[in-house]
């Protein structure tokens, strides 16, 4: 087990305990001593784990050993036949796609697959997919849609492909065709943040009837680095603009970007991937269940609104918001005040002109 730094003072007992259980004793002093080192493992490690910091969130996140889609798909689903292709460039491995079954649906199930090994992530690209991964996604989901099966989304990637090919290929382009025809795909659509949810790369297939967390993954415009690199010109500030990004799991609940959070096996979900993986597939069925209940028309028009919800689009709102908001601290005021800059020199060059 590789330990985070933070979780130094859980790899001291558990080296104890392990110490114990090695030596074999069975006295009655030895025995309560075990178990006194198990009550304060599972008191420190909830203590730990309920207060993380954004910094220390995504580091759990991209936790190595953490659970990725492929993990999944073999603890969650009863069985998986995966497609390829895009039919126009090649097949992305960054993103995996297929037909499924969880117990009595059929169900079209893709997301963004990083890889463990070196050799892994980087046939993977990290997780950061190129536009053929993408149409590749949207040509499956309409397959889905097509025959009526409810589409299931996993998400983890810090981005998609930077890289120059990407672009030349229309990256942005069929990113925001994808939000534009999953808003309108006429079946239920699931999106779960399992690790990192990253800028567009994640938006890409993240437009659904219910938008879920894992507790200790991430979701946000803009990887901490990227945001870092942006503002403070250094990703030595990564661990500032986590802070300033607000993009954990409660405020993400508290903003309304996500629906529901799933809580994770005590210590993360790389501690203990079956059980995370039965949680998973308990939220599934349950969203499945309730989805199913709603004519398309219903269901359409709620992904429509859910998604316009999001954000301040009005002066006048955006005053009465801002009289209600607390005061930022400093690393969010520092974030706004740019922002703001930013937007009074566009509109002032856009005036003159």
């Amino acid at each position: 087990m590789d330990y985070l730094a933070f979780e130094q003072p859980i790899a001291d007992l558990e080296a104890e305990i392990q110490r114990l259980e090695a030596e074999q004793d069975q006295s009655a002093d030895a025995v309560e001593r075990l178990r006194t080192l198990q009550r304060e493992l599972r008191d420190i490690s909830e203590e730990i784990y309920g207060n993380l910091s954004p910094w220390q969130t995504v580091q759990v996140a991209r936790h190595k050993d953490r659970p990725h889609t492929t993990d999944y798909l073999s603890l969650v689903f009863d069985e998986f036949v995966e497609l390829h292709g895009d039919k126009l460039f090649g097949d992305d491995r960054a993103i995996r796609v297929g037909f499924a079954n969880l117990e009595n649906n059929k169900v079209m199930v893709l997301g963004h697959q990083k890889g463990r090994t070196f050799q892994d992530r980087t046939e993977n690209f990290f997780g950061c997919a190129h536009p053929e991964g993408y149409r590749k996604a949207m040509s499956k989901m309409k397959l889905a849609a097509k025959f009526g099966l409810p589409v299931i989304c996993m998400i983890d990637t810090p981005g998609a492909y930077p890289g120059i090919g990407a672009e030349e290929r229309g990256q942005a382009q069929v990113i925001a065709e994808n939000m534009y025809e999953m808003s309108r795909l006429p079946t239920p659509i699931i999106c779960v943040v399992i690790g990192e949810g990253g800028s567009g790369g994640a938006l890409g297939i993240g437009v659904g009837d219910r938008v879920a967390v894992l507790e200790h993954a991430y979701y946000s415009v803009i990887s901490p680095e990227g945001c870092a690199g942006i503002l403070w010109k250094g990703a030595e500030h990564a661990e500032k603009a986590a802070t300033a990004l607000k993009f954990t799991a409660k405020n993400l609940l508290e903003f309304g970007v996500v629906d529901d959070v799933i809580e994770e096996p005590l210590g993360g979900a790389h501690r203990d991937h079956h059980s995370m993986a039965a949680r998973l597939r308990r939220y599934f069925k349950q969203t499945l269940a309730e989805l199913a209940k709603k004519p398309v028309d219903q269901l359409l028009q709620d992904r429509y609104d859910r998604f316009r919800k999001l954000g301040v689009f009005y002066e006048q709102a955006s005053q009465e918001v801002a009289e209600e908001v607390p005061v930022a601290d400093d690393a969010t005021q520092t974030v706004n005040d740019q922002v703001t800059e930013a937007v009074n020199d566009a509109t002032s060059d856009a005036a003159s002109s």
